[in-house]
């Protein structure tokens, strides 16, 4: 058996935000994949479906993640930059297709080998250190979805202490919600205004250059607030330092 056919089949899930906001996550996420081990693929793909789904458009959701399905048909794992669209497909793929017979097995099986990027590298192929570089200090946002739908929370702290330079200084509530939460920004906005409020706030307190997290929308709900306020803090997706990828500008910094 040659040494390719080792390598595990990993699907890279670009995600929707990354591939037309933030193009540099998906490659960094490459990367990443690459130096473990994994032969990566990158078929063309869509949404995962979560707007809709949260929306309540079951059909269009449906839809959305049969094209999906088909797309990473024969990898061996999806991965995704995103706790929050990972999320949606292991969670929620199988109860969209529950009562479909000819569906609902597929559906488990798919949402069962997907993953979210840094959990996947640490738990999955047991990645315990990368080589970056990073001489900053740096705070973390834990992710609503990437935290309590896939148990993301010591394994970016697990490669961050192995990037050479960085100082990890943790924030107040750094588990608590920054206000993003897809649609529920546009539609509570005030709401949300005073969440990212107090969040940043402790993103301030902990008296770090850089902020990370592992999703992008979260990233920049935050960056955008630091924008409006004024506040000099650099805004990076974990992903970006861990593949030593960083010069490029910041989230919400001029391109």
């Amino acid at each position: 058996m040659s040494e390719t056919a080792l390598r595990p089949r990993a699907g890279l899930f670009i995600t929707c935000l990354a591939d037309l906001m933030r193009p540099s996550i998906g490659f960094a996420a490459a990367k990443l994949l690459k130096d473990a081990g994994c032969e990566v693929i990158v078929p063309v793909q869509s949404c995962c479906g979560q707007p809709a789904w949260n929306s309540g458009d079951r059909a269009s959701t449906r839809a959305i993640a049969l094209a999906m399905m088909e797309a990473f048909a024969g990898v061996d794992y999806i991965v995704a930059p995103s706790g929050s669209c990972a999320g949606m497909i292991r969670h929620n793929y199988p109860e969209l297709f529950a009562d479909d017979p000819g569906l609902a097995a597929q559906a488990k099986a798919f949402a069962g080998k997907t993953h979210e990027l840094v959990s996947f590298l640490t738990d999955v192929l047991g990645v315990t250190s990368v080589e970056a570089q990073f001489d900053r200090r740096v705070t973390y946002h834990d992710s609503c979805s990437g935290l309590r739908e896939m148990g993301v929370r010591e394994q970016p702290r697990k490669l961050l202490a192995s990037v050479k330079g960085l100082e990890l200084t943790e924030m107040k509530e750094a588990d608590v919600c920054c206000g993003f939460g897809g649609t529920f920004a546009a539609k509570y906005g005030e709401i949300s205004n005073a969440i990212v409020t107090e969040k940043v706030k402790n993103i301030e307190a902990a008296g770090a250059d850089v902020l990370l997290a592992g999703d992008l929308g979260c990233l920049m709900h935050m960056a955008g607030k630091c924008s409006r306020d004024g506040k000099k803090i650099e805004i990076r997706h974990v992903a970006e330092v861990l593949a030593g990828m960083t010069s490029k500008p910041p989230i919400g910094a001029p391109q």
